[in-house]
């Protein structure tokens, strides 16, 4: 069933035609991503859909009765709210529906027979939809978002305004979600998720009921939750089936016989030019006439126009000279802020030719040992020691080392003095920065662009060990494709801080997780490290502490180590029972409100009474179950990160 139909959707600003002929339709249930170059609608298109934007020609065309959830990429609310009274605010038309049950109650206690009837008749209906819109389960909702999106019990009571940008986002995606619209609009939902958020998140989209159009430069989200793809490609949208990997080789394949169709009708055209040309070259009546039958055949041939794709960067890295065997020795690093510990005991030994995807909880502090690698920040405790012939090139996620005043030319040529303006114009060039680009000032290019101005300077150092700081954010998907094809060919060794798993796929041949107490390493890349995390979950593996252990020590180890997993069993159990709880209480309330819509119960006034009293008991119970619930999880979470 189409739910939402896009008919030669056109869109300028100013004298820039961003959309020039979108054609899209999304059918009822599909979860389609879309795609394309930075710049080429993709944000924009999404607000025409959600009715924030207006398009300046073309149809747009939804089913009737559609509900449309809208997540941008900035959200600021206001007030003090708290966190959880913003996400309470979703249910007030709930709130509304419970009290006017609350109402026909009171007026159901006092009426006659026939009004009693109209009023159980408006009761069940009203109670059907309470229960239809979550109205007994809406706090399990929220907690169930909030937890899964990454925030604390203690977060829940602070003031939303006080929320980072990050934290922000998810809040806004948290409110869409329990909102549960017919149609999801999503505009970079994954930017500031870490890796547990972001599965929780790919988990509950692959299941969600409604319908999702979602922009991502997420590649392994859109493999894990999208079934259809569509790209905008220089001011239209073409549509694939499947996710984005099957999209990368359908984009391809369509690319190549469209070429191919393209070059056959060519030299089609250029044969019959050049019959035509000598056929009147024989000028003779006969001749002539065969030469206009062909050019009126010729000129009936609908031409093809030349398959274009979106101009992209192209470029490789090389070293000029090759490290030792041994490129870095990090011994019991440790850093801190006041009080506050980023990590301690870190030990890591990078051989020449590792490929090292460094990963961790957000404000771990992966940047942070980039910078005391690099010098920028002075650790606490601990040593670096580099091997032979090691050159760094570092890639710094903020291009802070960049300089606002300065043209994207001077920002890379004062750093090659030597290279002759040609050269630096050529090796932008391959960054597309053409023309007058490089006359642009620094401070007002995009993420992206002061990214690729970084890349051209890295690329230009040649250096043999690459430290690189979240190198595809601000990329579209088409650079991080060449950005990745430039690592495979790099012959020199890499440490990548990356939150892209796509990416982590493509160079990574080793992970490392940085934590408070040094860092775990897993050989292979971002799958591998999965699988082996989910294996180590199956396994009752020994602790590797009882390693250098007398056979009494480990023993004693292994009997707290007992103890404390049977202290988690229980309060895994207690928690169970908690949740039980609730849901049994919710039930009994469900069963309660059936029963009080018979009229039987108001003939009799001290029934009515006894219905009314037990009501108010279960609703006590209710918020009581609540409170051991929220008090059996604080408990299981103090245990599980003392463990």
């Amino acid at each position: 069933m189409i739910i939402l139909t896009v008919q030669n959707l056109q869109k300028a600003f100013g004298g820039n035609a961003v959309l020039k002929n979108v054609n899209l339709t999304l059918q009822d249930h599909q979860r389609m991503g879309l795609v394309g170059v930075n710049g080429c609608g993709k944000t924009t298109l999404l607000r025409i859909l959600a009715g924030k934007e207006h398009h300046d020609g073309g149809d747009v065309s939804l089913m009737k009765g559609i509900r449309i959830g809208y997540m941008e990429q900035q959200y600021a609310p206001t007030g003090d709210q708290t966190v959880f009274e913003e996400l309470r605010q979703v249910y007030e038309p709930v709130f509304a529906k419970e009290e006017k049950l609350r109402d026909l109650e009171r007026q159901m206690a006092s009426a006659g027979e026939t009004e009693l009837k109209r009023l159980g008749e408006q009761y069940t209906r009203l109670s059907d939809e309470f229960e239809k819109e979550d109205g007994y389960g809406w706090k399990s909702s929220v907690l169930g978002v909030l937890s899964g999106l990454g925030f604390k019990k203690e977060q829940h009571d602070q003031p939303a305004r006080l929320l980072s940008g990050g934290e922000l986002t998810r809040l806004s995606l948290a409110k869409l979600l329990l909102q549960k619209p017919d149609l999801l609009l999503l505009d970079e939902p994954t930017n500031h998720l870490d890796l547990s958020a972001l599965d929780w998140l790919e988990k509950y989209l692959a299941d969600y009921r409604g319908t999702l159009l979602v922009v991502s430069h997420d590649r392994y989200f859109l493999d894990r939750v999208c079934t259809h793809i569509t790209e905008l490609l220089l001011g239209e949208a073409e549509q694939y089936e499947g996710n984005y990997t099957a999209y990368m080789g359908q984009r391809t394949a369509r690319f190549e016989i469209r070429m191919r169709a393209w070059e056959m009708q060519q030299k089609l055209i250029a044969r019959e030019e050049a019959i035509i040309a000598r056929y009147k070259s024989f000028n003779r009546e006969k001749s002539i006439k065969a030469a206009e039958s062909r050019e009126k055949r010729l000129e009936k041939i609908e031409r093809l126009e030349r398959p274009q794709e979106e101009h992209q960067v192209r470029f490789r890295f090389t070293a000029k000279r090759r490290t030792g065997d041994d490129v870095l020795f990090i011994r019991d690093l440790s850093k801190s802020f006041g009080d506050r510990v980023l990590f301690q005991h870190v030990n890591l030994h990078i051989r020449a030719g590792d490929r090292v995807a460094l990963l961790g909880p957000n404000g771990i502090g992966k940047s942070t040992l980039l910078k005391c690698l690099m010098g920028i920040e002075n650790p606490d405790g601990g040593a670096v020691r580099w091997g032979a012939n090691v050159d760094t090139g570092y890639y710094d996620q903020k291009q802070e080392s960049l300089h606002d005043n300065k043209t994207v030319l001077d920002e890379v040529w004062d750093a090659f003095p030597r290279m002759e303006q040609y050269e630096v114009r050529g090796a932008l060039g391959l960054f597309l920065f053409t023309g007058e680009d490089v006359f642009m000032p620094i401070h007002t290019l995009s993420g992206g662009e002061k990214g690729r101005v970084a890349l051209t300077k890295l690329m230009l150092r040649k250096d043999n060990f690459l430290l690189l700081d979240e190198p595809t954010n601000h990329l579209d998907m088409d650079s991080r494709e060449v950005l990745e094809d430039a690592l495979e060919n790099f012959e020199g060794t890499i440490l990548a801080v990356s939150h892209d798993r796509y990416f982590i796929n493509r160079f990574a041949t080793k992970v490392a997780v940085l934590g408070e107490d040094g860092i775990r390493e897993y050989l292979g890349n971002f799958d591998d490290y999965q699988a082996r995390l989910a294996w180590e979950q199956g396994q009752q593996a020994q602790d590797p502490r009882f390693a250098d252990m007398t056979r009494t020590e480990a023993g004693k180890e292994k009997k707290k180590l007992r103890l404390a997993k049977e202290q988690l069993k229980a309060l895994k159990e207690a928690v169970r029972r908690a949740e039980q709880a609730v849901a049994d209480t919710e039930e009994a309330i469900r069963r309660h409100e059936a029963l009080m819509t018979t009229p039987d119960i108001y003939a009799v006034p001290e029934k009515a009474a006894d219905a009314a009293r037990e009501y108010q008991r279960l609703k006590d119970a209710l918020a009581q179950a609540y409170t051991d619930w929220e008090t059996a999880e604080e408990a299981l979470n103090e245990a599980a990160e003392g463990s």
